[in-house]
């Protein structure tokens, strides 16, 4: 069992470009899975962990600095509609901007599979028994892909809200969504998730009249956590709201400072 989460990561992550249907194989946890180590020891051995991965996430931050790549690290739970929410933004943007996708699930390249039906590059990665992107599994995707310069890369990480805010991936900001489905409660639930997200999209308002959600109640959490995090309503099955999450992604991207980046990610 990985002493960061718990994962079991047994098996390794499968990285697949869906566009070469190429496979490689990595194994990103080198440490031992010993079930009697003492408290201290588990200690230094996610601190290791999380600094080896921080490392390679500051070098990926100065690759994706280097062609003028902007990285948004989409997040949520199972279920919150992210590939939707993602074909439809992606649809939006393409004659824009060029993107590129990298969609992380435990097992299937279902969602990649969508992603290409649209057009767009992407690599799947698959975690296996793991629950979260790390920044080894992206710099290794990235090596498989040609990205374009000054383009977006989205990363589609593995549904959880728990592990994946652990782990730096040398993004630009981080998106958290969120359905009415799941409860207004989340962001007071599962605030590390929230308070290190740039923004919330709260996804499927069109069921709003069916599901008991107070959205009053949920940005009130949301403030409780941090006052730093932007927030969007969008309903990716009508289409509401992309415009306004199109136009955030845009206006981010133009005035990103990756010496900013740099700094606050190395504190």
């Amino acid at each position: 069992m990985c002493a960061t989460c718990g994962c079991n990561s047994d098996n390794p992550a499968m990285i697949t470009n869906v566009n070469e249907l190429t496979v490689s194989h990595e194994h990103h946890h080198n440490h031992n899975h010993d079930h009697f180590v003492k408290e201290k020891t588990v200690i230094d051995l996610e601190r290791d962990v999380l600094e080896k991965n921080n490392r390679l996430a500051e070098r990926l931050r100065g690759f994706f600095e280097a062609k003028n790549i902007f990285v948004i690290n989409l997040v949520s739970s199972p279920g919150s509609g992210k590939t939707t929410l993602l074909e439809k933004t992606l649809a939006a943007l393409k004659n824009e901007i060029p993107c590129a996708v990298i969609e992380g699930d435990q097992q299937t390249s279902f969602d990649a599979e969508r992603i290409h039906a649209l057009g767009i590059p992407v690599t799947q990665i698959n975690t296996g028994k793991g629950c979260h992107l790390d920044a080894e599994m992206i710099h290794n995707a990235v090596k498989g892909m040609n990205l374009a310069d000054n383009s977006i890369l989205f990363i589609e990480n593995v549904g959880n809200l728990v592990c994946p805010a652990m782990f730096d991936l040398g993004e630009s900001a981080r998106v958290v969504i969120m359905s009415v489905t799941e409860g207004d409660d989340k962001p007071a639930k599962y605030p590390d998730m929230f308070h290190s997200s740039n923004l919330c999209l709260i996804n499927k308002t069109d069921l709003l009249p069916y599901v008991n959600f107070n959205l009053a109640r949920c940005k009130d959490f949301l403030q409780r956590v941090t006052h730093s995090i932007d927030c969007i309503e969008v309903s990716a099955t009508r289409g509401d709201g992309i415009d306004l999450w199109s136009q955030w992604l845009m206006q981010r991207k133009n005035s990103f400072d990756y010496a900013e980046a740099h700094i606050s990610h190395s504190h």
